[in-house]
Parts: structure tokens; C-alpha cells; sequence
């Protein structure tokens, strides 16, 4: 497996791509190929979230916070229409850094699930 298998990841970005080759640099080739089919199973996908978002303007707001194991504050935002949709307009703005907090837990999260 060489550095660029985490490329092939949808939606990824330069900051997350040298996390993760810096996250698995002492791997095995086995292991790192391990470590990328579990965490591509976790991984969300910014825009993934970010239509989530733009979903909420329209219809049920607080999809993105589900999508992103945030269940309290989804069911907030469904009750109180993504806090006036001021909340939902903030998540479509901030949509990547949402998304790379949850997926940088979850790299953490596999790592400790494969025992590295």
C-alpha cells in the first residue's frame, strides 16, 4: 500500500491526508491496509455533510448532527428548526471542520479497535 491508497478517499483533504500517513507511518503494508479498510467504513464525507445542511433549510433540520453521532444536539435541531436555521447555516459553513473532528476521532477510534 503506498501513501496515495488514502487519496482514493472521497472528499479528502491535504491536512487529513498527512494526518493519516503520519497517524500509520511506523504500519506494516498488512496493517495499514487494515487500518484503511475500517476507517473507510467510519469516515464521513464532507460534502456528504454539507448537503445535510443545505437539506435542513428545507426540510428536517439537525441530518448532519445524526450523520456526525451527535444525537442531542440533532434532536434540538429538529425541534427548534436548526435553531432558527441560524444553527444550520452556521453547520453548512463549517461543514469541513465538523467533519474532519469526527473523522480524526474515528481514526483514533480504529486504531484502538485494531489494537495498534
Amino acid at each position: 500500500m503506498t501513501a496515495f491508497s488514502f487519496v482514493t478517499l472521497p472528499g479528502i483533504e491535504t491536512e487529513e491526508l498527512i494526518w493519516l500517513q503520519e497517524l500509520t507511518k511506523g504500519y506494516s503494508e498488512e496493517n495499514k491496509q487494515r487500518f484503511l479498510t475500517v476507517y473507510q467504513s467510519r469516515r464521513k464525507d464532507p460534502q456528504t455533510i454539507l448537503i445535510c445542511s443545505l437539506i435542513g433549510l428545507l426540510g428536517p433540520a439537525g441530518v448532519q448532527r445524526f450523520l456526525l453521532n451527535q444525537i442531542a444536539m440533532g434532536v434540538i435541531y429538529f425541534i427548534t428548526l436548526g435553531f432558527c436555521f441560524v444553527g444550520t447555516i452556521i453547520d453548512a459553513v463549517n461543514y469541513r471542520k465538523m467533519t474532519w473532528q469526527f473523522n480524526k476521532k474515528e481514526a483514533l477510534t480504529c486504531v484502538a479497535l485494531l489494537g495498534f
